[in-house]
């Protein structure tokens, strides 16, 4: 029996957590969780998650730490370098409190990765070899599993899929018109509807979404009612998410494609997805290949930095017996 603490770092919101790991084929039992708004500053926020920490940690017997944050970051070193959703946060050592307090190893990941892990040790893609996890939520973001082995890239940038360009213009993200989570993320989702709605409407065409309230949810929403446009809206996205997910099955031959968030929410897009990835990717590929849901479902987040800190582990022990 193994106990880690897990440590998810956001935007707009942190959460700290106890868990209790039987190393059996089950996922691990989160005891208790902890959560706060992040707050202004990277000093104030880890004294909080820090201290979260400790209290979590008092009585027990701690394994390990996992710290699951977006990147871009250096896992090894165990800095965040500079993530845009938290600005401020320039070459902060996030690795080097946890351990110091706690007094067990702790580990950092990117989120998707992370993500990426806990659906390959507990959930849709258990047992698999070659893993594409992708977040599709607020952006778009990947993790890959190969050959058995979590894959960072040469600096911790591998996966990084929502910078793919899909179309020649299109809605922006990750900083590009045109790109994959520019289409195919809640963001791209609320910004491709706010484009197509002036032509739309200057057809003489209606639709229940007001342009200064639309969000991923309320363009479902307006497509359960039989919106035409909101409809529109959600057959573009997943026209580009199937392209984006054929390059991905053509250069990675996976064996399985894990896709969170909103891919669980909305299943129109499954039948777009499948209809485009039979058309463009390459048919060896694509014949060995699946296109799933997460398993973890909406609870995959609250795995990950708990899987970074089981995989960090092992894969410790792994360089030691070496």
């Amino acid at each position: 029996m193994k106990q880690y603490i897990s440590v998810d770092i956001g935007g707009t919101k942190c959460a700290v957590s106890l868990w209790r790991d039987s190393n059996s084929a089950n996922p691990p039992d989160m005891l208790k969780k902890n959560r706060f708004a992040t707050l202004p500053t990277p000093e104030a926020t880890i004294a909080l998650l820090v201290s979260h920490a400790k209290e979590l940690a008092e009585g027990q017997q701690i394994d390990a730490v996992g710290i699951s944050c977006g990147g871009p970051l250096n896992s090894k070193k165990g800095l965040l370098l500079c993530p845009p959703n938290l600005p401020g946060w320039i070459d902060i050592d996030i690795v080097t409190p946890f351990r110091e307090a706690i007094g067990a190893p702790a580990f950092l990941q990117n989120d998707a990765n992370a993500c990426a892990l806990a659906e390959w040790l507990w959930g849709a893609a258990k047992g698999c070899q070659n893993v594409v996890f992708l977040t599709f939520g607020t952006g778009m973001g990947g993790g890959l599993i190969l050959d058995g082995k979590l894959y960072c890239g040469t600096s911790d940038m591998g996966g990084e899929v929502g910078h793919m360009r899909v179309a020649d213009d299109g809605p922006v993200g990750f900083g590009k018109r045109g790109s994959f989570e520019g289409f195919c993320s809640g963001g791209g989702m609320a910004r491709l509807a706010g484009e197509r709605m002036p032509d739309w409407l200057r057809a003489g065409k209606t639709t229940v979404l007001k342009d200064t309230e639309i969000t991923a949810k309320s363009i479902s929403e307006a497509a359960d009612s039989g919106d035409a446009f909101a409809l529109s809206v959600i057959q573009e996205c997943g026209e580009k998410l199937g392209l984006g997910i054929s390059n991905i099955i053509d250069i990675i031959n996976p064996e399985i494609v894990v896709i969170g968030s909103i891919y669980g929410r909305e299943p129109r897009f499954a039948p777009i997805v499948e209809q485009v990835v039979a058309r463009e990717a390459i048919p060896f590929s694509w014949e060995v290949c699946r296109i799933v849901c997460a398993g973890l479902g909406e609870s995959v987040g609250d795995f990950a930095a708990v899987a970074a800190a089981k995989y960090g582990q092992e894969q410790a022990k792994s360089a030691v017996h070496s």
